[in-house]
């Protein structure tokens, strides 16, 4: 009894083992190796900044062809020349991107009109009030971004603004899914003019909650390539799609700092900011 129950079940296994193999022969869909070879020569941040959900995808692009090795704009420039030569093909071009902060009204320019006490983190004080902050569209200064960043590409300053390091920023998106405020935007790193805030109320008003706030005052508008940039809702704002039209001269006159003209791609807030509010 035992014997012929152990042959059945033996019996049985055989024929779908059987089945098994021959299905695995018919459906077994090839694979490149390049693809392997290219996954290990990327840096494996998985960070999304290509546009695609991760190295291994790139590299299953690049092979088709898809994409240009240039296109991860993570990987050093020596790695990028390395993985354009194993495929045969040409570098290619890929824009940098990284993650900016629209608001420079840290602890030494914004006031708090009221003191929270609770979680200390920027969603939580958003809850309550907007947070304290004189300026309802300001940072809050409790660092969910750079908490949120797995790359280390945020840092806080001594006055409760987060400091990004293009180096090291992925433009992931991380920051800008944690920030309640939605003060960060993913930019190429070669813009260099940037409206560092958001408030939505316009002279006098502005200047009340913070000494860098933009007052709609129109300057910048005047200075800038017609169209270039507009005011709207009592703030200046930038036409990207024109921003090969953009020179420094456009931020001059600005009374209080609030755009700035950034310095490749650093962000050069302190020494741009502090020279505008002396002025």
């Amino acid at each position: 009894m035992i014997v012929d129950s152990v042959l059945i079940l033996g019996g049985t296994g055989f024929v779908f083992a059987i089945f098994i193999a021959i299905a695995n022969k018919k459906f077994k869909v090839w694979e490149d190796p390049r693809i392997d070879v290219i996954a290990g020569m990327l840096p494996q941040a998985n960070c999304g900044a290509c546009g695609l959900p991760g190295c291994r995808a790139f590299a299953e692009k690049a092979v088709a062809g898809a994409v240009q090795p240039a296109q991860c704009t993570v990987s050093p420039a020596d790695k990028v020349k390395e993985i354009a030569g194993y495929l045969g093909v040409d570098v290619g071009t890929g824009t940098k991107r990284v993650a900016r902060l629209l608001c420079a009204g840290g602890a030494d320019v914004a006031i708090q009109r009221a003191s929270y006490r609770g979680l200390q983190t920027c969603e939580s004080a958003a809850t309550v009030a907007g947070g304290g902050k004189g300026c309802a569209w300001g940072c809050l200064g409790l660092a969910d971004c750079a908490h949120a960043c797995t790359f280390g590409a945020i840092r806080m300053s001594a006055f409760g603004l987060p400091e990004v390091d293009p180096v090291k920023c992925t433009s992931c998106g991380d920051c800008v899914e944690a920030c309640p405020k939605n003060l960060f935007v993913l930019q190429p790193a070669d813009h260099q003019l940037l409206v560092q805030c958001r408030n939505l109320v316009a002279g006098d008003e502005a200047l009340a909650s913070c000494q860098v706030a933009c007052t709609a005052c129109g300057k910048c508008v005047l200075d800038a390539a017609p169209g270039l940039i507009s005011v709207e809702s009592g703030v200046a704002v930038v036409d990207y799609a024109r921003i090969g039209e953009a020179e420094e001269r456009a931020v001059t006159r600005c009374p209080t700092g609030a755009i700035v003209w950034l310095q490749g791609a650093q962000f050069a807030r302190r020494s741009t900011l502090s020279s505008s509010v002396q002025a």
